[in-house]
């Protein structure tokens, strides 16, 4: 006789959710970028209820159209999405202010909780052009961290939305010594973290030490994966992150790392409830690809317990 399998632990306080980001969605109008029905379709058929916005635009803005669509596809919004310049000091707060607005106020008419804040790239996403340095001075660590607990204040009052904001490659918040700086810098009652556990991993972050060390303070979670020869070269060679993504540096679940088991466990033991967004960066990519991915990860995550 053999023995029985161990039954996989029910994680549930994880929902599991998917993004226009995992259908190659990186910009709200692009020729290379399915049309954001098609995206609703498959998304509700791959077995995903919660979804994100996505870049401003690329779904429908007027409320009462978008909750027709999601409605009649079972889905709901998870969140927001916002891109800011903090690091630039009070002179970007107008500018940031003003997008802010617009995404909080769709997000909040779609009951979503979350804005899941991506700091702005040094490095252009489709031209790889150096921005500005990849380094903060003093100074611009300083306006960043105090430029994001105003940001979390205003969005609570405001639009009754949490923020979360995402390390991300090629950002000023990427890997493990510059997540750590920016954490102990905040507000723990004011911003918190969306762990995206490719990007941490493409960074050179343990996400499962992350989650033991700052528990606190992860308020989402986005699961990805990064081959890990892919990114050896990408490291290697000094990669943009636009060319690493066109080189499949973001993988399909179970293919990659981080594993993605260990990570929702450590997350389950927080005893708190978090949304886990799908997100495989691959833009661009062919209009087919996405979707037999989609429902393969949605098979994978329930395997883990998800």
């Amino acid at each position: 006789m053999t023995a029985a399998a161990s039954p996989v632990p029910a994680l549930d306080r994880i929902r599991v959710g998917s993004a226009p980001d995992s259908w190659g969605v990186w910009f709200p109008d692009d020729a290379q970028q399915v049309p954001w029905q098609r995206f609703l379709d498959e998304v509700a058929e791959a077995g995903y209820e919660w979804i994100e916005l996505g870049p401003y635009g690329y779904l429908p803005t007027d409320p009462a159209r978008l909750t027709e669509e999601i409605t009649r596809r079972n889905l709901t919004v998870s969140a927001g999405t916002i891109f800011t310049s903090l690091h630039r000091g009070p002179e970007v707060w107008d500018a940031t202010w003003e997008h802010v607005s617009q995404v909080a106020e769709l997000t909040r008419a779609m009951n979503a909780k979350h804005l899941v804040v991506i700091p702005s790239f040094w490095r252009d996403d489709k031209t790889a052009e150096i921005i500005e340095p990849p380094e903060l001075t003093a100074e611009q660590w300083r306006h960043l961290s105090t430029g994001m607990e105003r940001l979390g204040r205003e969005v609570r009052e405001r639009f009754g939305l949490d923020i979360v904001v995402h390390p991300h490659a090629d950002t000023h918040i990427d890997g493990e010594e510059n997540v750590a700086r920016f954490l102990d810098a905040t507000d723990s009652d004011l911003v918190n973290l969306c762990l995206d556990t490719g990007h941490y991993a493409y960074c050179g972050g343990d996400s499962v030490k992350l989650i033991e060390t700052y528990g606190e303070r992860i308020g989402y979670l986005h699961l990805k994966q990064v081959d890990p020869e892919i990114l050896a070269d990408v490291v290697k060679n000094g990669v943009p992150f636009g060319p690493a993504v066109k080189r499949g540096v973001m993988c399909e679940p179970p293919k990659g790392v981080p594993e993605l088991e260990p990570v929702l466990a450590a997350a389950q033991k927080l005893d708190v409830d978090l949304f886990a967004i799908v997100e495989q960066d691959m833009y661009p990519c062919p209009p087919d690809q996405p979707f037999p991915i989609a429902e393969r990860t949605r098979r994978f995550l329930r395997s883990c317990g998800a």
